[in-house]
């Protein structure tokens, strides 16, 4: 440890990593960059690939098509333009005497480029060989700049060797000499609680000869299975990550089981009432979904439970006969939504479907203000009203419910695990049902709704017609626009999209305000056209919604506040316009606003030349595919875990190392394995499970209230 440490840690791994030999206060400011501040981190810095360097390659044998690794010195090098391609390239031919191949750049600071890239200097080159003009080559290559003997340099060359993730000023040969000292100095602090038998079961290696195995593999190592992140290292750095994040949610479905909520035995007359006067039947999976549900209720803890079903699975119609059996008996139901749009469309629904019944409903949203908003208050807080339905203004501190029995929280993943239980705090133990529309693919399931229990509504109500996708280009405009004529011709109605309200500086966009002005007097005078948007007053909103049902409104100009709650069974044709700038499960939800009726319908997805190769993959995943599920799993393979649900966000721990695509056997046996512990010593009191315990709190940090288990 540097001399200059003006403290002893008492735990080493807390060490900051400007006090380890060799980094200093400047290269800790670049390793800040890479989240990195104490030596775990810098342990959890795992290498992003490995280049076996045990037998370099000739230039002349480096074959095309293949990912490569040489050695060579820079014969000359600079800024090509191609005229052809109207753009400048950086290039650097390198030779070994062999042969010659040209590393190229097509983006990247020519400045920089040109310091680093010097005639005379010898580099180590990696990546995919190709033919040009009879001349192989390289793009974007990873280089490293080799100085001294390559004979002599153990920790560079002779091995597999790994390769981290770099920011300018911090290079490989640095990364590799420090990374050297942090393992060799430190990797032996590392252990985990995690109990033997489970480590024997598992087939795991030791925790910190783990760490000493990834960042510098021993001979024998499989270059594959260290690339594919598969080797013996990993599988048991993942497990131990899968394993504490499992353990606690084992433990918090287990604290509510152990909960005392309140048992809701009704005869279901209400229920019976409501379905006797709706025009339409339950399909099975709704039956199902809901007997599931009435057995949770009946039990004499909370129920936690998801539905989950696709855009138009009929899931509030499920979870509104589950809030009359709690009307039924003296209790009252919560609906919280994440926006104004659909708040106000369920409430205009449930309102017709319920109050024939004699059951009380009221809205809550930021928009209710003064006088009435105090009333809404203190009829929630007397019993007058049974079922409240609302925003985040649902969870406000001046909100106090009579009695609380069913907390209904609607497309889950737009609220945090933080509201979800706010909501739950508002009475004593209610029973919590969370609905998504937003299909979950089972691995991410098991992690973000861990605690839940799952009914899927997986048959949609009949009649539906299944939506043809297409996605237009620019140039067929017009194409578009004479389908929305035609359709409306026909007495349709139809959604045109657009990502922002009004025009924008920074974006060159087109924007729902000037698009709703320009298709009135230009493109569609002879139609009715509406505007719909979240900067709206909720009157005003309720009142176009209003128009747009009753066919007043033929054209809806509207940005995403229709992504959800909005059922009008005429609209037939959706445009989608700027296609390439919206997410996969957000042009779904936009989807599931047409084919509610009886008439084949159209999405069109207008999308900009300029479109990304990721935004392509998205649209063409549009076009081939009605099924929610599919979508679900394309979304989560481009966006990955992190951003799908918004992890962070959630209330999970963070991963380090795993992920939850790749990682999905060794996430299943870590579940299995945390919850068999879990039935075995529910509070960890057991001798051997007390330090499991300390690190199951230190990791979670007191989230998901598991701070009161045990």
């Amino acid at each position: 440890m540097n001399r200059s440490q003006p403290q002893h840690f008492r735990n080493r791994l807390l060490t900051p990593i400007q006090y380890v030999k060799g980094v200093g206060p400047r290269l800790a400011k670049l390793f800040e960059k890479k989240g990195i501040q104490t030596v775990e981190d810098g342990l959890y810095f795992l290498p992003r690939c490995y280049e076996d360097r045990r037998h370099l390659q000739k230039i002349s044998e480096l074959k095309a098509g293949k990912k490569e690794t040489g050695f060579g010195e820079i014969l000359l090098s600079g800024t090509a333009f191609y005229q052809n391609r109207k753009r400048r390239v950086f290039e650097a031919v390198v030779g070994d005497g062999s042969g010659t191949l040209t590393l190229k750049w097509f983006h990247g600071n020519e400045h920089y480029l040109k310091e680093r890239f010097k005639k005379g200097r010898r580099l180590i080159f990696s990546g995919e060989v190709r033919w040009f003009n009879y001349q192989k080559e390289i793009h974007h290559p990873d280089v490293e700049i080799v100085e001294g003997e390559i004979e002599e340099d153990y920790l560079n060359f002779k091995r597999i060797v790994p390769i981290y993730s770099e920011t300018e000023g911090l290079y490989q040969r640095t990364l590799r000499r420090l990374m050297k000292t942090i393992v060799d100095g430190y990797s032996d602090e590392l252990s985990s609680p995690i109990p033997e038998e489970i480590v024997e079961r598992q087939d795991l290696i030791d925790f910190s000869e783990a760490f000493r195995r990834v960042h510098f593999p021993p001979e024998g190592e499989s270059l594959e299975k260290l690339n594919l992140q598969r080797s013996d290292g990993h599988r048991r750095i993942i497990f131990d990550e899968f394993f504490f994040l499992e353990l606690g949610l084992a433990l918090k479905k287990k604290g509510v089981a152990l909960e005392t909520g309140i048992s809701f035995r009704a005869e279901g007359a209400l229920s019976q009432k409501l379905l006797n006067q709706l025009s339409f039947r339950l399909t099975r999976a709704q039956e199902k979904a809901l007997a599931e549900i009435i057995e949770d209720m009946e039990k004499p803890h909370p129920m936690n439970r998801l539905i989950q079903g696709d855009v138009g699975s009929g899931k509030t119609i499920v979870a509104v006969l589950a809030g009359l059996r709690v009307v039924e008996c003296g209790c009252q139901a919560a609906i919280m939504a994440p926006t104004e749009v659909l708040t106000e469309q369920h409430y205009l629904n449930i309102r017709r479907w319920v109050e024939p019944l004699g059951v009380r409903v009221a809205l809550l949203t930021s928009n209710i203000k003064g006088s009435e908003r105090e009333e809404i208050y203190d009829r929630i807080r007397r019993g007058e009203v049974q079922i409240v339905i609302g925003t985040h203004a649902v969870i406000q501190e001046q909100v106090e419910f009579y009695r609380l029995g069913l907390a209904i929280i609607d497309e889950q993943h737009k609220f945090g695990v933080v509201q979800r239980g706010l909501l739950k705090k508002k009475g004593g133990n209610p029973d919590v049902l969370v609905m998504t529309a937003t299909p979950i693919p089972r691995t991410l399931a098991m992690t973000i709704y861990g605690d839940l229990d799952i009914s899927l509504i997986d048959e949609m109500p009949p009649g539906r017609m299944p939506v043809e996708t297409r996605v237009f280009p620019e140039s067929a405009r017009n194409r578009a626009y004479g389908i929305v004529e035609e359709e409306v011709k026909k007495g349709r109605q139809v959604f045109i999209v657009y990502p922002l309200v009004e025009e924008s500086e920074k974006l060159d966009l087109r924007d729902a305000t000037r698009m709703a002005e320009h298709l009135k007097k230009d493109v569609f005078p002879a139609f009715r056209i509406g505007l719909l948007h979240g900067r709206m007053k909720s009157d005003e909103k309720e009142a176009i919604m209003m128009a747009f049902k009753e066919g007043k409104i033929q054209i809806l100009v509207a940005t995403t506040v229709i992504e959800v709650g909005i059922d009008i069974p005429n609209a037939s044709v959706m445009v989608v316009e700027h296609a390439e700038r919206f997410g996969l499960s957000q042009l779904h939800q936009l989807r599931g606003r047409i084919g509610r009726g009886r008439y084949p319908s159209t999405c069109i997805l207008l999308a900009q030349y300029r479109s990304s190769e990721e935004a392509k993959v998205r649209l063409q995943a549009m076009e081939r595919t009605n099924d929610g599920f599919k979508i679900a799993e394309q979304d989560l393979e481009l966006r990955g875990p992190g951003d799908f649900f918004g992890i962070r966000q959630s209330g999970l721990p963070d991963f380090r190392v795993a992920h939850i695509l790749r990682d999905t056997p060794i996430l299943i046996e870590a579940r299995k394995e945390a919850f068999r512990l879990v039935q075995e010593d529910p509070d960890l009191v057991e001798l051997s499970h007390l330090a499991l315990k300390e690190a199951l709190m230190r990791r979670w940090k007191g989230r998901l209230e598991l701070a009161a288990i045990g």
